[in-house]
């Protein structure tokens, strides 16, 4: 271990410290999810970097979701041709042709995994874990262990409860779902980054595991709970709606898929042209009106917001520039952009420590931690319990940040185990 580590794990402690300074009850702290929740994150990050099962287990499953891709292509590539092709043969990346298809494959992937009741069975394994260890309820603790695979649609399995949660429970729903990211999203950041960092579908894998605890620790510093849940301390269920055979089940998971990329798409087009147009206002006041020559734009404001966060992850001084600009834009151009950048400067050799600089990053990135997203969420959870709209809109501000937060936290785990010895099992060297 060098510096770099050791800043990292204290970097857990000060992310926790500023959380507690932004609760909305500082006295009302409950330390058995602190803990837990924090622990459970040493415990599988130690297992993945560290003990030589979890780093062969780490690789084997990088070489799964590889392969997975490789065959999510297949159809892409009858579909669109030359324009699908990836390596040699590419007429270089094209997100609409390359990236995207790889959504659909996986929607309906995950919808068939549900119609053989194998993934509702993990994630109750997982929210089995998380309700007992941390004594919270069952259904926040269902929600959480669904976004470990799945998106937003993991508010469904606990559709019953929603109107009954309390503002804490409903904090937490909305912080689980922007810390983590859905399986069918994270073939998209693969597609993007595995040219320039071959191990990056075992990382995204392990940080989505790890920012589930993440997100309840600090949902429950950032808005602690005052009430008595319904489900506290309850195992709780899955509920969804199965289909009535396997093709309905791999035609909904497909078109789910679509309906996810179009939202992408106009996400995207939107975002991004008013980020262009409030970047070139920003330029315009600071050249004509102030006189500064230096750049304005929101990236480069939310790079200066992120950068002393960027140091606490362990991520060393002659980076910091480069990756506080990258993990301070998924704000706003959310993290598809963002990964895409981390891409660029991976490729333009901007990075003196490539290598830990991307990792952390990695992990920094793996969320839906931005105001679309918080958007996305709240509107899809209020139409699920839209006598609830009011509370749940007053508690998304305090959820994006505790998901920012969650994040950064993951960030700082894998920066304290990653070590440079570890290189050629990280990068496949």
């Amino acid at each position: 271990m060098d510096i770099y580590n050791l800043v990292s794990f204290a970097g857990i402690f000060v992310l926790i410290g500023f959380a507690w300074v932004l609760s909305a009850d500082k006295k009302n702290m409950n330390w058995r999810v602190i803990g837990w929740g924090i622990g459970l994150q040493i415990i599988i990050g130690f297992f993945i970097f560290v003990v030589p099962v979890g780093s062969d287990l780490f690789s084997l499953v990088n070489d799964i979701v590889v392969k997975v891709l490789d065959s999510a292509s297949a159809g892409a590539k009858f579909v669109f041709g030359p324009l699908a092709e990836t390596g040699d043969e590419s007429p270089g990346f094209i997100l609409a042709f390359q990236a995207f298809p790889t959504i659909i494959f996986f929607s309906a992937l995950i919808a068939i995994l549900y119609y053989f009741k194998i993934m509702p069975l993990i994630i109750r394994g997982f929210a089995y874990v998380f309700t007992k260890l941390m004594r919270i309820s069952g259904a926040e603790s269902l929600v959480a262990a669904g976004n470990i695979f799945v998106g937003i649609e993991s508010t469904l399995t606990v559709k019953p409860y929603l109107s009954r949660m309390t503002r804490s429970e409903l904090c937490t729903i909305l912080t689980a779902g922007m810390a983590t990211v859905a399986s069918n999203v994270l073939a998209l950041y693969v597609f993007s980054l595995k040219a320039v960092f071959p191990e990056i579908a075992g990382h995204l894998v392990s940080a989505s595991l790890l920012s589930a605890p993440a997100a309840l620790v600090m949902s429950k510093i950032i808005l602690p709970e005052k009430e008595t849940p319904e489900t506290l301390g309850v195992h709780v269920r899955p509920f969804y709606e199965k289909e009535n055979n396997l093709f309905e089940a791999i035609i909904n998971g497909a078109n789910a898929g679509v309906k996810m990329i179009v939202g992408i798409v106009a996400l995207l087009i939107a975002v991004l042209g008013l980020v262009a147009l409030v970047d070139l206002l920003l330029s315009t006041m600071g050249t004509y009106v102030f006189g500064l020559e230096t750049e304005w734009s929101l990236k480069a404001i939310f790079g200066y917001i992120f950068y002393p966060f960027t140091i606490i992850l362990g991520v060393p001084p002659s980076d910091a520039g480069v990756i506080s600009r990258i993990i301070g834009e998924r704000v706003i151009v959310t993290e598809v952009v963002a990964y895409k950048d981390l891409a660029i400067a991976l490729e333009d050799n901007l990075l003196q420590h490539p290598r830990r600089s991307a990792v952390i990053a990695t992990y920094a990135l793996c969320g839906f931690a931005h105001l679309a997203s918080m958007a996305i969420f709240v509107g899809g959870v209020s139409a699920l319990a839209p006598d609830r709209t009011r509370n749940i809109s007053r508690v998304a501000f305090r959820a994006l940040l505790a998901a920012t937060l969650a994040c950064l936290v993951t960030a700082c785990v894998a920066g304290t185990f990653y070590t440079e010895a570890r290189a050629s099992i990280l990068f496949g060297e």
